[in-house]
């Protein structure tokens, strides 16, 4: 059983997690407007995973005997300068999520709610990695700088990432 102030972090949490999943959605759109489809293959695969990380957290609460309660989810940008920025900012989006990972940790903790703070030990460690892949792929536009060539390849790498599935992603 979660408390009060738990199930309400972690409905904000849901909240947070599909509004994660509509900004790369929008940032997809973005790119594949300006005819960057692996980059905006890479975006989908990633709005989908963060939509998995929304169950996830939706099926814990459930699970916990709390009530899931959907908001409103907030516009996200759809105009940018370039792939690049559309990275960085989804740098700063990952780097924003962990920092209420963390808080959610900390809560777990001050309450000795030992089953979600397992719970989310989870999602500590996959923001390491979401982190980390954001970071590489801002290094590598970094690298290229306006080289169109490069930007081809890096559109192209990108576009390898098989699409998620929303289905098993669990693990």
């Amino acid at each position: 059983m979660i408390s009060s102030a738990m199930e309400k972090a972690l409905n904000d949490q849901i909240n947070k997690e599909l509004y994660s999943a509509y900004y790369y959605y929008a940032m997809a759109a973005y790119l594949e407007n300006q005819g960057f489809e692996g980059m905006a293959n890479f975006m989908k695969a990633q709005a989908v995973e963060e939509t998995s990380h929304a169950q996830k957290f939706y099926h814990y609460v459930n699970e916990q005997g709390g009530r899931v309660v959907l908001e409103a989810i907030d516009k996200p940008p759809v105009e940018y300068d370039s792939p690049k920025q559309i990275f960085e900012l989804g740098l700063e989006h990952e780097k924003f999520v962990t920092s209420r990972i963390h808080n959610l940790v900390s809560l777990a903790t001050d309450e000795k709610d030992y089953a979600t703070k397992s719970f989310l030990d989870w999602f500590v460690k996959e923001q390491v990695e979401e982190e980390a892949t954001m970071d590489a792929i801002v290094n590598k536009f970094n690298m290229i700088g306006n080289a169109g060539h490069g930007l081809f390849m890096l559109d192209a790498k990108l576009g390898e990432r098989a699409p998620a599935s929303s289905e098993g992603e669990d693990d």
